[in-house]
């Protein structure tokens, strides 16, 4: 299921601050749900020509595990990531129970209660966590980003020697991203697209009586 703008700004108001910014973010980078979860500050790398951070993870933490990732960030992925700075010395998103006033700790997943119960009351019964992922990728499909790039934001395998030599670079990534920060580049629409956004807005043709 791909999630439409419209969509999103029905489902964004609904979540808890925390899940909301994890949510927003990860819309912006299509980040698997367990990195989103267990992004930490030691991974950060500062990308001073861009004014944008990129997080290195770790082999152990990318599913496969084949090698490590480099996750980047656009200007809203980049405003989330200053607006938690502090939280926590080791977790970039976290979450404290007010009503047992812990300390703010990590969060396992955003499919959590306050995920299912949002996506419910927006009308989104079938959205999962992982079609954030596939959110993604269409918006750069729709903002025309080559395929080879989509992948390496994706962190998708590529064969052969001509994947090898063309490895997307940060510059080339950053701008990807920027494309689907806001809807003003999704130009094009699936139909299923459509016809989720009619859902609900429809007004009921009456009937003709005898």
């Amino acid at each position: 299921m791909q999630l439409t703008w419209v969509q999103q700004r029905r489902l964004l108001p609904l979540l808890p601050d925390h899940l909301a910014r994890m949510v927003l973010f990860d819309l912006q980078c299509g980040a698997r749900d367990a990195v989103v979860c267990g992004l930490r500050w030691q991974w950060e790398v500062r990308l001073e020509e861009l004014c944008v951070s990129a997080f290195v993870v770790p082999r152990p933490a990318v599913k496969g595990r084949k090698r490590s990732r480099v996750l980047v960030c656009n200007s809203v992925a980049q405003s989330i990531i200053e607006s938690v700075r502090g939280q926590h010395p080791q977790f970039v998103f976290v979450y404290s129970a007010r009503r047992k006033k812990c300390e703010p700790g990590p969060i396992e997943t955003m499919n959590n209660t306050a995920w299912q119960r949002a996506r419910k009351e927006a009308g989104l019964g079938d959205l999962h966590v992982h079609d954030l992922r596939h959110t993604v990728g269409l918006r750069l499909r729709e903002a025309n980003v080559e395929e080879r790039t989509i992948c390496d934001i994706l962190w998708h395998t590529r064969s052969g020697m001509t994947a090898h030599y063309s490895v997307a670079q940060a510059l080339e990534i950053q701008a990807a991203l920027e494309l689907i920060a806001n809807e003003r580049h999704g130009w094009n629409r699936t139909l299923a697209s459509i016809a989720q956004d009619a859902v609900g807005t429809q007004v009921p043709t009456e009937r003709k009586s005898g």
